[in-house]
């Protein structure tokens, strides 16, 4: 979508700026690192909207940049501005003096459109390409055990949606192209999640898709719809947690509810391991157990002030990590306010 579309989803301008500030531009810097011709650079992005004479929300500049060099100012490869701006289509050359880079002069349809949107899908633009590549690479897991639960329609899906209910698919897909992965589900699942055996998608006669739970102490595997909600929903994890193709960034919701607070350590080990084999992992939780199975290091506490959102690194307090030191564990601190009040 559009920038205009996409804010008026979140209820409009005035309601994604911050209160008191509708009026004001906001303003987004993304850093991430990159290699170009051999080298590895720090690439920045940055993206300013503001409300026009309407409301409606307009792209005020967006710029791609990065050095060139081991020294200077980063050297602007994307300008943009309300629709209009330039665009570097030869920037591999970097023995080339500035003046002799092909600087071309582009305009987009609307004011809200991002220029990294339509630039990106060209291998030419080689950071606008990798940056675009990397965003539609992020996932946000706002898993719901009742979507996963139906039997469903034969179909294909090679990756977990945002709320799960494609949960059938994914396990056929994994189960029948990417084995291994399918297996170390299994193996997981035996050792996460007491009396869990076998998990294995069934095809029905009439074309629909189950999956099937096998548990140690019965002699006929139950469907989905039969086993617990904590049972489906660690399955659910570590299909996510176990894609052939990792996501570079992957955002989870409150991970907590409807699981078992003894599968928390668990899942947090899991996640743990996913982010070790180079994803970033974001987890979102108001659960004490869950902290517990953290380091402090790993955990970042979040609090309005004045109206605003302030985030700080709990690892960063020298009094938590004496009384972590001392036997403390983080969820415990947290129920006590201690990671309130990490400033104070």
């Amino acid at each position: 979508m559009n920038v205009g579309k996409a804010v008026s989803k979140r209820g409009g301008y005035r309601e994604l700026a911050s209160r008191g500030f509708a009026h004001e531009p906001i303003e987004i810097t993304l850093q991430f690192r990159l290699e170009i011709t051999g080298y590895e650079r720090l690439v920045t992005y940055i993206l300013r909207i503001e409300p026009d004479a309407t409301g409606r929300a307009v792209i005020a500049r967006e710029i791609l940049r990065y050095k060139r060099g081991s020294y200077g100012q980063p050297f602007h490869f994307l300008d943009f501005a309300l629709g209009k701006g330039y665009s570097i289509t030869n920037e591999e050359d970097f023995s080339k003096q500035e003046e002799a880079l092909n600087r071309e002069e582009q305009e987009l349809d609307a004011p809200d459109i991002l220029a990294i949107k339509g630039l990106g899908q060209f291998e030419r633009f080689k950071a606008a390409s990798a940056f675009r590549t990397m965003i539609e690479n992020w996932h946000v897991s706002d898993f719901h055990v009742s979507d996963a639960r139906p039997s469903q329609e034969d179909g294909f899906a090679e990756h977990l949606s945002t709320r799960g209910d494609n949960l059938p698919l994914v396990a056929n897909y994994l189960f029948e192209h990417h084995r291994p992965a399918f297996d170390r589900i299994l193996d997981a699942m035996r050792r996460r999640v007491p009396g869990v055996s076998v998990v294995e998608p069934r095809q029905t006669e009439d074309g629909r898709l189950v999956l099937r739970f096998q548990d140690g102490s019965f002699k006929d595997p139950f469907i989905a719809r039969h086993v617990s909600d904590g049972t489906i929903k660690m399955f659910a994890y570590l299909v996510l947690l176990n894609d052939p193709k990792p996501f570079p960034l992957l955002a989870v919701e409150e991970p907590e509810n409807q699981l078992y607070m003894d599968l928390l350590p668990e899942l947090a080990e899991e996640f743990r391991a996913y982010a070790r084999r180079g994803g970033q992992v974001f987890v979102s939780s108001h659960s004490p157990d869950f902290l517990n199975a953290l380091g402090l290091d790993e955990i970042y506490c979040l609090r309005k002030v004045a109206g605003f959102t302030q985030i700080t690194r709990a690892g960063d307090s020298p009094n938590l990590c004496a009384l972590v030191e001392a036997g403390d564990l983080p969820g415990w601190l947290w129920k006590q306010g201690l990671l309130e009040g990490l400033n104070a």
